[in-house]
């Protein structure tokens, strides 16, 4: 029997709120977790829209959604695939579109421009990396950004297993360079490879702004 006769499509579209990211791989964004009053729903994203979206996305976000729903009719499946997906404000019915843009726009629909997006840095949270060191990566990570004035511009986001247990802890940065059997001591390397001018740059502006303050003092002096 041919598809289009055990397979039924339509259009649907879905309200509610943004619970979680679906990862592949470890970090290949793939869809939704959408949580409405009839229960959870996973929602795939179309390869258009997987780009469009920023991680810091906050769960709890009241989310419209229209796309395509696939039935089969043997089995019962059914796939929800999104075409767009807007932000919503359920208290006055209004919604405005989240893609296209790398930016999450203000529910309130303030004027103020959003900040620029934070790097990620990607760190497998399952269990073999764990006690391969991971939990101490994390620290040291954390330790490490703040010590170069950086945790404003990075984050640290824990992914789903990378494939790669046995060769943990495992962790991808901002560039998409992969490395394994990274351990806490070796965190300061990689961070002056990859954060190096970042770094240099933050100091440079506190610098600025010292000498700036130093200044005035001597002024008003």
């Amino acid at each position: 029997m041919s598809e289009s006769h055990t397979t039924e499509v339509s259009q649907f579209c879905l309200e509610g709120r943004f619970l979680d990211f679906v990862i592949k791989d470890g970090y290949k964004l793939k869809g939704l977790l959408i949580g409405t009053n009839d229960g959870e729903f996973y929602v795939k994203l179309a390869k258009n829209l997987r780009f469009a979206f920023d991680l810091r996305l906050p769960p709890g976000t009241w989310l419209q959604i229209v796309g395509q729903k696939k039935h089969e009719v043997e089995s019962g499946k059914v796939t929800l695939k999104a075409e767009r997906v807007m932000a919503a404000s359920p208290e006055v019915g209004r919604v405005q579109a989240i893609t296209q843009s790398k930016e999450v726009p203000s529910i309130n629909n303030t004027k103020a421009k959003a900040p620029k997006a934070k790097a990620a840095i990607l760190v497998c949270q399952k269990s073999d990396c764990m006690k391969r060191g991971g939990k101490g990566l994390c620290q040291a990570l954390e330790a490490a950004l703040s010590d170069r004035g950086l945790e404003d511009q990075v984050t640290i986001k824990g992914t789903g297993c990378m494939k790669n247990c046995k060769a943990g802890p495992n962790l991808i940065m901002p560039d998409k360079t992969r490395y394994s059997r990274i351990q806490a001591t070796q965190v300061p390397a990689l961070m002056d490879k990859h954060f190096a001018d970042k770094s240099e740059e933050q100091k440079l502006n506190h610098s600025q702004q010292v000498t700036i303050t130093t200044a005035s003092l001597a002024i008003n002096s």
